[in-house]
């Protein structure tokens, strides 16, 4: 693996058009003065075609090589079966996928939101425009993905979710275990706009569409994810909520995405947007 990733990168260095499938770049986030890491994995490039592409942000503790060896293991495959680009931004483990109004290094919503998708849009055969253009994650990037997806709504079609932490209030001591408090300071000093809960207004009138789902034994996550749906539902946001046989662990999550990716590629197809 080691060889063929330093292939890689000599071939995206000297003939970015030609195809090759996992490119890692080292991409420069002007709001945080630093190169962030990101896994660039493409379908074999045609001359003058234009690609959809996925940003997939991974959980917490995860990184990108992570994520397409362990977590999505047939990204490539599925890259080059749906025509699409997957970029997978490090998420430098706990960053959580905000503006952290704590750390001046930790500004990963502008960063991919903004910064990164413009960056792919120069740099590779994308077609730049939101109805081709879509967003997921799991657990802590579940909640980035709407974090981000809803934020930057006239830059995603399609926002996912699978198994998110989309509630800081039944956190409890998991707010300071899973390092929230390093980046958005204590939980009694949240602000309305960090509770995905906030968000659901925006997402009425965003023009995207959601898919979530959470595993029946996911017990960290299965009530908050639960509850969000049937806010959206109240509110008559237009998404799809599933459930399956699952716990909080790769087993599920795996699956999961694999099957988002799929629905991903029907609504791109359909133009629904």
């Amino acid at each position: 693996m080691k060889k063929i990733t330093a292939i890689c990168i000599i071939l995206a260095a000297v003939l970015p058009s030609f195809g090759q499938q996992i490119v890692h770049e080292q991409v420069y986030s002007e709001k945080m003065k630093k190169k962030v890491p990101a896994v660039i994995i493409t379908p074999n490039f045609e001359t003058g075609k234009r690609y959809k592409t996925v940003y997939i942000l991974h959980g917490y503790s995860g990184n990108p090589e992570r994520t397409y060896q362990q977590d999505i293991p047939d990204l490539a495959a599925k890259s080059q079966l749906f025509q699409t680009i997957y970029i997978l931004p490090d998420g430098n483990f706990n960053s959580w996928y905000v503006d952290s109004p704590i750390d001046k290094g930790s500004q990963y919503q502008t960063f991919i939101g903004d910064e990164l998708v413009g960056y792919i849009d120069s740099h590779y055969p994308t077609v730049a425009d939101r109805k081709r253009r879509g967003i997921l994650g799991w657990s802590m990037g579940g909640y980035g993905a709407i974090n981000i997806g809803v934020t930057f709504s006239t830059v995603f079609s399609l926002v996912g979710s699978s198994c998110g932490a989309l509630d800081f209030n039944r956190f409890g001591e998991s707010y300071h275990l899973y390092q929230v408090d390093q980046v958005l300071g204590g939980f009694q000093q949240l602000t309305k706009p960090y509770f995905t809960s906030s968000k659901i207004g925006n997402m009425k009138t965003a023009n995207q569409f959601y898919i979530l789902d959470c595993g029946i034994e996911d017990e960290q996550m299965i009530d908050m994810n639960r509850d969000f749906h049937y806010q959206l539902m109240d509110s008559k946001v237009d998404h799809i909520y599933q459930e399956s046989k699952g716990a909080h662990n790769a087993s599920y999550w795996s699956r999961s995405l694999s099957n988002q990716l799929a629905l991903f590629e029907n609504y791109f197809y359909h133009e629904k947007f």
